[in-house]
């Protein structure tokens, strides 16, 4: 079997398991993994347009959408009123960043224990590949 093979092997077998754990983590916060993907954008980033979401999230506006209604539902993001009427930009609410900074707590155990072995050095190379796949996809 070629390297590649086996690499992208390796990288489909992490990811199911890495999200259903990370899933119910979350659900602890009554969260899922698409809710912290736009709380992690929004509170590294300030605010952000359900377009700018969309790209980075590399999923249609309308799963946005309906991500983003329930996150206003749950009271975690609000409207930012804009120059342009028809750009919705959002925030992060006072809620929100709270738990935001809830669930961060337990994302970084998550994310501590199973990182357990590995360098920094070795994490940031990974990065560095990890873009570098991302950036060649997405071409």
């Amino acid at each position: 079997m070629k390297t590649s093979q086996k690499f992208f092997h390796q990288f489909l077998m992490l990811y199911r398991p890495f999200e259903n754990r990370l899933n119910i983590h979350l659900a602890e916060h009554r969260l899922y993994r698409a809710h912290w993907s736009i709380l992690y954008y929004l509170a590294n980033n300030g605010t952000a347009t359900l377009v700018e979401l969309s790209h980075y999230m590399s999923v249609e506006k309308p799963t946005v959408t309906r991500t983003m209604n329930r996150l206003e539902e749950l009271g975690y993001v609000e409207y930012v009123p804009g120059k342009d009427k028809r750009e919705k930009r959002m925030k992060l609410s006072v809620a929100g960043q709270k738990v935001y900074k809830e669930v961060r707590v337990t994302i970084d155990q998550y994310e501590e224990e199973i990182l357990k072995g590995i360098t920094e050095q070795e994490q940031i190379e990974t990065i560095r590949i990890m873009g570098e796949i991302r950036d060649n996809i997405t071409k």
